[in-house]
């Protein structure tokens, strides 16, 4: 498979987030609003952090749970995607001037 970038990425999970705002209309008559999706996206990153603990050893848990930390690390960099999209945000601009504001004030 060829090597994904960050505007194909975008538009991937902007395709699938109209999936799933068939469904919120379907079950609830209304679609989410942007603040709902930024609380979904909260609460999938703090999942990260508590299968991140566990992967650690910090946190007690069965067995391991690898397979769902990976998964919720790209469910919140999809959801980043989603909502930069919903905020008329460049997913892809966005990264490339942090990175470069960032690298410039360590003198990368």
């Amino acid at each position: 498979m060829d090597e994904l970038t960050i505007k194909q990425a975008a538009e991937r999970s902007k395709k699938i987030r109209e999936h799933y705002r068939s469904l919120e209309l379907k079950h609830h008559g209304s679609e989410w609003s942007v603040e709902e999706d930024a609380l979904a996206f909260l609460t999938d990153a703090g999942l990260v952090g508590r299968l991140t603990m566990a992967q650690q050893g910090r946190w007690p848990v069965g067995d391991s749970n690898e397979a769902g930390l990976e998964h919720k690390i790209g469910e919140s960099m999809w959801w980043l995607m989603v909502l930069a999209d919903r905020m008329g945000i460049d997913s892809e601009e966005a990264l490339d001037n942090f990175l470069s504001t960032t690298e410039k004030r360590f003198d990368l």
